[in-house]
């Protein structure tokens, strides 16, 4: 059976050297990906890693966060969205060491040569990184439930806090793809995205009422995206006590558009890449 191939044109969306068989092809790569990551235990540090933050967070600041006051019924319900995040992004770090990886090793260009289309080893990439976000996210909502962290605003609410959350993962694992293919680096990738979610965690709303920060830094934690993000994940968790942000436009729309951006320059260097390969 002969398959035939569309003449290529320089381009991202307008290059189709796809072949009947890119949805196999998809497949096929997904499962390169996937496969190894349960055979040797990556699957396993997906698990372990929010069960580490909820530990890390939890035990040391519980009584002296309660102590200062946090406008929360429980401390374990105000700092669940972090630990989401930090799960976000650790799976985010694996990311850009795999697009790094495949960049620097030739991979990529090997598979342009091929009867491909140009999004395929992207798509099968994002599609492990999801399925690793998803991994960290249950084992984040189990780990924070078990220190006390409780759905209470409805299962629409609840739902909304789940598709956020997924939607920042896959933010945040897109943005790193791009790092990666462009630094074409796995170490300086992975050392790179290690200062970033440790620095903007810190200093968020994750782990602390803003008030509690010094006065000249408070509107730098108030509104940087990490912040942003865990306000819009803690309203829609809700509050046993009732003391949790009503779900508004105002308090979404910053949420919405950090992560729009943040799609939209991935999506850019991607592009660029794209046209640099072809």
């Amino acid at each position: 059976m002969t398959t035939t191939t569309a003449p290529a044109t320089t381009g991202w969306l307008t290059d189709v050297r796809a072949t009947p068989g890119t949805l196999a092809q998809w497949w096929v790569l997904t499962v390169r990906l996937i496969v190894p990551s349960v055979k040797t235990g990556e699957i396993i540090t997906a698990i372990a890693a929010p069960v580490t933050f909820t530990a890390s967070f939890y035990i040391p600041l519980n009584r002296v966060m309660s102590f200062a006051g946090l406008g929360f019924s429980s401390y374990a319900q105000f700092m669940a969205p972090i630990v989401i995040l930090q799960a976000c992004a650790f799976t985010a770090v694996s990311a850009a060491f795999r697009a790094a990886t495949d960049a620097v090793s030739g991979l990529d260009r090997r598979f342009d040569a091929m009867p491909m289309h140009p999004l395929v080893p992207a798509a099968a990439r994002m599609s492990a990184n999801v399925f690793r976000l998803a991994v960290g996210l249950v084992a984040a909502v189990i780990s924070t439930h078990v220190i006390g962290f409780r759905f209470a605003a409805g299962a629409g609410h609840t739902l909304g806090f789940l598709a956020l959350g997924m939607a920042i993962g896959i933010t945040f694992c897109l943005g790193a793809d791009a790092i990666g293919t462009y630094t074409r680096s796995p170490e300086a990738t992975s050392q790179m995205l290690v200062l970033p979610p440790l620095i903007l965690g810190m200093l968020s709303t994750g782990l602390a009422p803003a008030r509690q920060f010094p006065h000249w830094v408070q509107g730098f934690v108030r509104n940087q995206p990490v912040s942003q993000y865990a306000e819009g994940l803690r309203a829609l968790g809700g509050d046993p006590g009732g003391k949790a942000h009503a779900v508004t436009w105002s308090l979404m729309t910053p949420v919405l558009l950090w992560l729009v951006g943040t799609i939209a320059l991935a999506c850019y260097f991607i592009y660029q890449q794209n046209l640099k390969r072809s």
